[in-house]
């Protein structure tokens, strides 16, 4: 089913996350593969950007990015690249469209620039993760009305903890984590619920993660990219029927 691209979208950021095992710590693979696949991506995303992370020792820097690829300063998308881990992250400019192409080229230069890709890239996870977030007044909003109401989300806290207790009812902070597991893709989506901000102002912040790890990843490239086209049938899908009702119209 064709979805609207929302003009109001709530999304934070998008992350698509590949890892493999480390057949030792970062090791000279690791080495190599960063100014190989710079060498590949630097026409979209010349802009080189060494994080705080990248003078961490080999031993603890296991699946830990260090390293950023975007089309200029601050500028988004971009690839994040560290031992055993690679991402490519977007925000407010996302369209599924765009992020699918990115996502497969960069397994494809992955694949291609890893050295003898065939016999030492084992991919061990894969995750397509989605971060949205809504202003929302803690103070004066039911929290538990608005998951209900708005995200179909329903908590419930029996009013006995609170009748004559001196505790209100409104939370001050949240933070819900629930996983399930999924046939298609195989693996499990997670959803969380969480207090932050945006933009400096108070928001309940949402996350939506499909996962697949271990014997339940492809086994080859063209396994993985068709991964991506499903994990992202299925969060498409649960966001959609989330916010069916005042939300979707608030974002379209």
């Amino acid at each position: 089913m064709e979805r609207k691209i929302l003009k109001n979208k709530p999304l934070v950021e998008a992350i698509f996350e590949i890892r493999w095992k480390l057949h030792e710590l970062a090791g000279p693979h690791y080495k190599i593969l960063i100014g190989r696949i710079y060498d590949r991506v630097k026409d979209r995303y010349p802009f080189y950007e060494p994080l705080p992370t990248a003078t961490m020792p080999d031993e603890i820097a296991g699946y830990i990015v260090q390293y950023r690829f975007r089309k200029d300063k601050d500028k988004w998308p971009l690839i994040q690249i560290g031992p055993g881990i690679i991402t490519l992250n977007d925000t407010e400019g996302y369209v599924w469209e765009d992020f699918k192409k990115r996502i497969c080229n960069l397994i494809e230069i992955l694949y291609e620039a890893y050295p003898d890709s065939e016999s030492n890239l084992k991919v061990n996870q894969l995750l397509l993760r989605y971060i949205d977030a809504i202003d929302f007044d803690y103070e004066k909003k039911n929290l538990f009305k608005f998951l209900e109401e708005k995200l179909k989300v329903s908590i419930k806290i029996h009013e006995r903890l609170f009748k004559e207790t001196g505790v209100n009812n409104l939370p001050l902070n949240i933070d819900l984590r629930f996983t399930f597991p999924s046939i298609k893709p195989k693996g499990a989506i997670h959803l969380r619920f969480v207090r932050g901000k945006r933009k400096g102002v108070d928001a309940l912040i949402w996350e939506t993660m499909v996962q697949s790890v271990g014997n339940d990843i492809p086994e080859n490239k063209e396994g993985i990219i068709n991964w991506v086209e499903v994990a992202h049938t299925l969060t498409d899908e649960w966001f959609f029927k989330m916010i069916e009702g005042e939300l979707l119209r608030r974002f379209e």
